[in-house]
């Protein structure tokens, strides 16, 4: 395997990557070299970069290499040690076509690019995919489909809820140094605020943000994996966004959308194990299509 970092152009600044590349060795033996398909990683989960958090993307990336995949990680405008102003997840449209333009220049052999991303990532993947004829198939992990409403709601159904079996929990309670009704009010009070000021999620130019991931869904026609944490609120939003939603649900039944649940993993995979999980459910998907 081999890895090779440059710089290339976006707007006027330059953005920062690395290409990992499978040896040629790979063409023999059992291992089979996918030169037709690559797997472009979007970094996110707030302010990362393409080493992403807890290393992750690095570690994904070679191990997916060599399974003979070719993978390319970078950092868009504003983060890691690209140039230019950081815009947020919702604007970096441009960043991930020129990171596909440049992967495909040094590999001219792919015909189909994967996006893999995690959390607002995700989310910024779906904004884009169906935009791009070269991007055949996502990989979305724990997608941010945050809203203050949505977030309240999650408080209450889900950490509560498990709290209530916690021993730590009764134990805060027996000793008087918590009050879980207090808590509980605060939450639903914070839910009928967010709910009065917004049915679905602060505005973007496009729509609101559960408007644009549900277009995003709907445009695009490729293979689509979905990775959700048994241990996060992120991915318990987007879930009850989704079992809400008709129209979302039409989407994943017509859809050629795998769904991989991993009831013991956090939000951004921190341990080996967790980070294991996720690769052998990526290369499964992989070699299924």
């Amino acid at each position: 395997m081999s890895e090779v970092s440059f710089g290339f152009e976006c707007k006027g600044h330059t953005l920062v990557g690395i290409l990992h590349l499978p040896e040629k060795s790979a063409l023999s033996g059992e291992l089979k070299l996918f030169t037709k398909r690559g797997v472009l990683f979007v970094v996110g989960g707030g302010p990362q970069y393409r080493c992403g958090g807890h290393r992750q993307l690095t570690l994904w990336a070679r191990q997916l290499c060599s399974q003979g995949y070719p993978v390319f990680r970078f950092d868009y405008r504003g983060m890691g040690d690209a140039q230019g102003p950081f815009k947020g997840f919702e604007s970096i449209d441009d960043d991930i076509r020129v990171a596909i333009d440049s992967f495909i220049e040094r590999v001219p052999t792919l015909d189909e690019i994967v996006l893999w991303g995690e959390c607002d990532a995700a989310s910024a993947i779906l904004f884009y995919a169906h935009t791009d004829t070269r991007v055949k198939g996502l990989v979305l992990l724990n997608p941010w489909a945050r809203t203050p409403a949505g977030e309240a709601k999650a408080i209450l159904r889900f950490y509560y809820f498990q709290r209530l079996v916690q021993l730590s929990f009764w134990r805060k309670i027996i000793g008087m140094s918590f009050n879980p009704v207090t808590s509980i009010v605060s939450a639903m009070r914070l839910y009928k605020r967010a709910s009065s000021r917004s049915i679905v999620g602060v505005p973007f130019d496009k729509g609101s943000l559960h408007e644009r991931l549900l277009l995003g869904i709907t445009y695009f026609q490729g293979p689509v994996l979905l990775v959700l944490s048994g241990r996060d609120l992120i991915a318990r939003e987007f879930e009850a966004m989704v079992m809400k939603s008709g129209a979302w649900r039409k989407q994943f039944l017509s859809k050629p959308v795998t769904r991989q649940d991993l009831p013991d993993c956090d939000h951004t995979f921190s341990s080996a194990e967790q980070r294991s999980q996720v690769a052998s459910c990526g290369l499964s998907w992989l070699r299924c299509w």
